[in-house]
């Protein structure tokens, strides 16, 4: 499974919805994952940290949601969102 990680954009929302020893998890389980840029920031994590977990970090919110088959993140999706969910994608979040 390809494994998307896209950054938080919900006001005052600064966790992310995996951390490098969760991806590292699923990298070894065979998934790909891919981190937005400066997806674990306001969570004090570095790009660095998902790179050394074998991660791919990618430049834009839309080419995270566009490559993944699932979304994992900490919120319900919002607005701005919306336009980017596939037909068929998994949205995992934290209610």
């Amino acid at each position: 499974m390809i494994i998307g990680v896209p950054k938080e954009i919900k006001t005052r929302e600064y966790r992310v919805g995996v951390v490098p020893a969760g991806a590292k998890a699923f990298v070894t389980a065979g998934h790909k994952v891919f981190i937005e840029r400066g997806a674990g920031e306001g969570a004090g994590i570095a790009d660095a940290e998902y790179v050394r977990a074998g991660c791919k970090v990618l430049a834009k919110a839309d080419e995270v949601w566009k490559r993944a088959e699932m979304i994992i993140k900490v919120k319900e999706p919002v607005e701005p969102e919306y336009a980017r969910i596939q037909n068929g994608q998994v949205i995992y979040t934290y209610f």
